[in-house]
C-alpha cells in the first residue's frame, strides 16, 4: 500500500473540477486508487483520542500530569 498527498493542480481538468481543496491523498491497494479530499487545516496530531476525547478542556500536559501523579500514588 502506497499513500502519498498531492496537489489537485497536477490533476487532469475534469478530475479538478471534482475535487474541492487544494490537496488529495493519493492510496494505493491492490491496484485500485482513491483520491480523498485533505483540508488545509486538518492536523492529524492536536488533540486527544480515545475516552479523553470527550475532554476538550483537558490538555496534554494536564493529561500527563495526572499520569504522574498517579504512578507516584502506585509506588
Amino acid at each position: 500500500m502506497n499513500e502519498t498527498v498531492m496537489n489537485t493542480n497536477t490533476l487532469p481538468e475534469f478530475l479538478f473540477k471534482m475535487i474541492p481543496t487544494e490537496k488529495v491523498r493519493v492510496k494505493e491497494i491492490d491496484g485500485m486508487i482513491q483520491l480523498m479530499p485533505v483540508k488545509d487545516n486538518v492536523d492529524c496530531t492536536i488533540g486527544l483520542r480515545g475516552i479523553l476525547a470527550n475532554y476538550p478542556e483537558m490538555s496534554i500536559d494536564k493529561f500527563l500530569e495526572r499520569m504522574r501523579t498517579d504512578k507516584e500514588l502506585d509506588i
